[in-house]
Order: structure tokens, then sequence, then C-alpha cells
């Protein structure tokens, strides 16, 4: 048992090395065996292949050719969309697609599902749906999370100047308030959605890392946690995503990942080293809001006095860049109308 961080770091190495022919790595799904209850698979797999052909079926016949740029010529019979075009907007074959709205046994990736919802326009729940229905889970941290609610939102501005954001089970940041979003870079919103996750930042995003002031240590016990928190997960495509790229981004992550060690959460004092006002000392606390989800609110308050008023001056800083970015917009918006009005002039 390894201890650093404040934090109880244990060894998921087996006491021998695995025979010939076994999987090494425990995070992975180990096939062969029935499961029990198997014989129901089947006819479960067909009802919910013929839902999923009906849905996209009724998803394609709403959407107009104009919806989506495309002509709709003369002699259109088909209501909506034919199939030929959802699948070449969707960069599918047509065959494929069409085999898919008629039930066939076949294996649909999540990236096709990403397709056709992007083409279909889906909304959350639609997304959601198609998703389950494949019996997929979707590989991209949802920008509108059905735990991240306008009350929660709420309570993280009224936490300020406490950093605070909300996290999933992934350790993928799904909302947080203005004095978090400077915390430990100087904006995570130039940070795009689906690299906002503080695994991939802390052993990627080098203005992350030089934040943080304990890095090995925060390195590899953030590893062991992933490896803990993975183990309910194990085979689902949204984790084996964040998994292969961080094995493929970040040498370190390797050789910790390879350690299988694993780490409860809990909280502990942090140290950061904020780029606007210095050295913060802070206490890490969490907030679980589903824990069956993995949803929680993280927040950040103050250690000491000294890191109270650093707070508050970075609060102050974070409020008055959203006023300077609000003024820019608004000039823009002007200029944008006056020359619009210009151009109607000269027409």
């Amino acid at each position: 048992m390894t201890t650093m961080a404040r934090e109880t770091v244990t060894s998921a190495v087996p006491a021998r090395p695995p025979a010939t022919g076994q999987d090494p790595d425990p995070v992975r799904p180990r096939h062969g065996g029935v499961a029990p209850g198997a014989g129901a698979a089947p006819r479960a797999g067909e009802i919910r292949r013929h839902e999923l052909a009906t849905f996209l079926r009724s998803r394609r016949e709403r959407i107009t050719p104009e919806q989506v740029q495309l002509p709709r010529g003369r002699r259109r019979r088909t209501p909506g969309l034919r199939r030929e075009e959802v699948a070449q907007l969707s960069a599918v074959g047509v065959t494929w697609y069409t085999w898919i709205e008629q039930g066939r046994d076949i294996q649909v990736s999540e990236q096709v599902l990403d397709a056709l919802a992007r083409t279909l326009l889906l909304d959350t729940s639609e997304r959601a749906h198609l998703f389950q229905l494949a019996g997929a889970v979707d590989p991209t941290p949802a920008a509108q999370c059905a735990v991240i609610t306008p009350a929660l939102r709420q309570v993280l501005t009224q936490l300020e100047p406490v950093p605070a954001c909300i996290q999933n089970n992934r350790y993928d940041i799904l909302a947080y308030n203005r004095t978090y979003a400077r915390l430990m870079m100087r904006d995570l919103d130039t940070v795009p959605p689906a690299d906002r996750n503080c695994v991939l930042l802390a052993y990627t995003n080098a203005e992350w890392r030089e934040s943080i002031v304990l890095l090995d240590e925060t390195t590899r016990l953030m590893a062991a946690k992933l490896r803990a928190s993975m183990a309910g997960h194990l085979g689902e495509p949204a984790w084996k995503t964040l998994l292969k790229r961080l094995r493929a981004e970040s040498a370190e992550f390797r050789e910790n990942w390879d350690r299988y060690e694993v780490a409860a959460t809990r909280g502990k004092t942090k140290k950061f080293a904020n780029p606007y006002v210095g050295l913060v000392t802070v206490d890490h606390t969490d907030l679980w809001l589903a824990p069956d989800l993995g949803a929680r609110m993280v927040t950040y308050p103050p250690h000491d006095e000294e890191s109270r008023e650093r707070l508050e001056k970075l609060h102050a800083i974070a409020l008055e860049a959203e006023a300077e970015a609000g003024e820019r917009a608004e000039n823009e918006d002007r200029a944008g109308a006056r020359s619009r009005v210009e151009a109607a002039g000269a027409v």
C-alpha cells in the first residue's frame, strides 16, 4: 500500500503474473462464457432494433429538405428526407443505413450514431434515446447534461467567489462558475468542451499543469482515481475513448496507469499557483448530486484568510473580464447592424 498526497492508493496488481492467455489489464472486459439469462437476449435485441428502426424513420420523416440545405425537387413523394439523403449527409453507405431502418442485426458504431443524431437534428433527449436504443454510450461529454439544471447553475453562481464546478465520475467538467474558470488557467472557456476533463487537462494541458503545486503526486493520484471509477464502466465506449486518448497523448499517464493503483475520491487540501493572484490554498470538497451517475459538485473554499482574499480578487478579475467581453459583443453587434443598413441602402 502506497501513501501519497495524503490519500491512500492501493495497488491493484495481482500477487502473481497472469497466466498465459489471461488479459493483464483489469479494466478490459474479458470475453467468454454465457451470462445468466442470456437466452432472453436475442428477443430483447430484436425488440430494441425494431424500436431503433421506427425511431429513426420517424425522425427522418419530420425533417424537410430545406432544413438541411437540400433541394426539394418536383417529384418528392417521401415525407421528410429520403434514406439516401440521410446516408449522404451522415457519410454512411445507403445500404448500411437501410439495414438499420430495417432492423437488421448489425453493430452500429458510436461515430455513425453521432453522425445520424446531427443529420436528424436530434435534441438532447432524442440523442440520448438514440444511443440507448442502439445499446451504445455517447462518447462525447454532453454539453447539456440532464443533471445540470438551471437551479444548479444558480447555486454555482451563488457560491462565488468560492470556485466550484460539476463533474461526472469520468472527471468531465460539465459546468462551472467564473472563479473556477480562472483557478487553474487563465480562462477555461477557451478550452473546447470535449477537452474539459480534469485528468486529460492534468496530463496534457501545459497551463493547467503549471498551476498544480504537487504535480507528480497529483497526476499519479488522478490515474489511480480514474482506474477505481472505471471499474464500474468496463467496456463503455466513452471510458474507452478517454483511456485511449490519455495513453496516446501522455507517456506519463501510461507509466502511472500501468502501476495498477486505485484510490477513492475524498476531500483534501490543495494548492494552486494561480496565474492572476499567486498561491491559493483551498479545501477540495465533493457534494454528491446523483450517486448512480457519479455527478458531484466540487467546491474549493479557501483554507486560510490569505487565500480567501486572493479568491475574492480572482472573482473580481473574472467579473471585469466578463463585462469587457459583453461590451465588445455589443460593439460588434452595432457595427454589424450599421453594415447591414449601409448595404441595404446601396442596393
